[in-house]
């Protein structure tokens, strides 16, 4: 069956690019236990990860604190680019654009950027330029990107109402359900709530929460098989990193995945299995449970929040 065209101009993740105080910790964490290829760019002092044809599509910079810098999400062309700059700039968000030699680090044609409700900067992008070389990893992985994009990012939001409005009103991200929050009845019903513009299930999922250190719950990455999940916890484990939830099984997207604490106090999530969502018979949905079995989050530190 031929999926549904999606109405939103954003096609996919693009890229993630972070900040972080523990430069050596994190290129042991990407290069030797989850096994990133080494990607390229302008900046010696800065850590490019690999995952297909482009560049990079983690970006991890010095800097004093931990924090996420940007989320770039993709477009088809130029004039996809300009339909979401009319559309943020009529929501009355500030839209400025990359200098060229901001693209050009990038290794992308043009970008936007601006912040969303959150305050997270955002960056909307066309014409990624690709790096035909074969992507060689350190453990033979095969990351599952292509139109569905890196893969998926999970964040903190204040205010959840306006965090929907926007990404669904004006940018046209699909909602894909939610999990509601065990809270108590005074506080009211509270969601983690879903979203896609592919047929990966969710390229976002925001979590009504006060302002997480980093900016950032967690990302997701998938591989194509699960034995490559399995060895890199195997990896996280014998190499004494954090794991922070263990390998388990979603019931939204289907992903058997675990969990690692990043410097900075937020976690990549490695996975493989998701499900591909037809658009044309889908429906909102609320699950019940975060998994079906596993992810055990009991031996994991605890989220760098701050209010």
């Amino acid at each position: 069956m031929t999926p549904r065209l999606y109405d939103s101009d954003i096609k996919a993740l693009g890229y993630v690019e972070v900040q972080t105080n523990d430069m050596s910790r994190w290129r042991t964490l990407a290069m030797d236990i989850l096994g990133f290829a080494e990607g390229s760019g302008p900046d010696p002092d800065s850590l490019y990860l690999r995952l297909d044809e482009r560049a990079a599509r983690i970006v991890v910079r010095p800097g004093d604190t931990d924090k996420v810098s940007v989320v770039g999400w993709e477009v088809r062309d130029r004039e996809a680019m300009e339909r979401v700059r009319t559309a943020v700039e009529a929501a009355g968000v500030d839209v400025q654009d990359l200098t060229a030699e901001e693209s050009d680090a990038r290794r992308v044609e043009a970008a936007i950027t601006f912040s969303d409700p959150a305050g997270i900067p955002l960056e909307v992008f066309f014409g990624a330029v690709l790096d035909h070389s074969p992507v060689v990893t350190p453990f033979g992985a095969r990351f599952v990107t292509g139109a569905q994009g890196l893969g998926h990012v999970v964040i903190p939001v204040p205010d959840q109402g306006k965090a929907y409005d926007f990404y669904v009103q004006t940018l046209g991200f699909l909602p894909r359900g939610a999990f509601r929050l065990d809270t108590p009845p005074e506080v009211g019903p509270m969601r983690i709530r879903f979203f896609g513009v592919n047929q990966r299930h969710h390229s976002l999922a925001m979590m009504p929460a006060p302002k997480q250190g980093p900016g950032l719950i967690h990302v997701m990455v998938e591989v194509d098989d699960l034995d490559t999940v399995g060895r890199a916890q195997d990896r996280v484990i014998a190499e004494g990193a954090s794991l922070s939830s263990t390998l388990g099984r979603h019931t939204n997207d289907k992903m058997l995945s675990f969990y690692v604490r990043a410097p900075g106090g937020w976690d990549i999530e490695f996975g493989t299995d998701g499900i591909l969502v037809d658009e044309d018979t889908y429906t909102t949905e609320e699950i019940t449970a975060d998994s079906y079995w596993g992810h055990d989050w009991s031996g994991g530190e605890p989220l760098a929040v701050v209010s």
